[in-house]
């Protein structure tokens, strides 16, 4: 039987966004991260493996950061495993 997923959504502030993901991964059950402007344009998808757990993630997170610093706000939608 596949596993069911829950997603959850969190306005963030730029400045915030690498933090919040890395604090997101930290809790764990994390398939996917989505970082979306309030109108709903997709920035970035990360899928949350054991790859980009590692020394991947840093920059990863520091070039979406990069992407969305000139916006006020964006949506970052937590896709997890239940």
């Amino acid at each position: 039987m596949p596993a069911k997923k829950k997603s959850s959504t969190h306005k963030v502030k730029p400045s915030d966004l690498v933090q919040f993901i890395k604090d997101t991964i930290h809790e764990g059950n994390v398939r996917r991260i989505v970082v979306k402007d309030l109108k709903g344009k997709t920035y970035a998808e990360i899928p949350v493996t054991l790859g980009v757990l590692g020394f991947l993630a840093a920059p990863l997170l520091v070039a979406v950061a990069a992407l969305v610093a000139m916006l006020e706000v964006v949506e970052v939608e937590i896709i997890r495993k239940k």
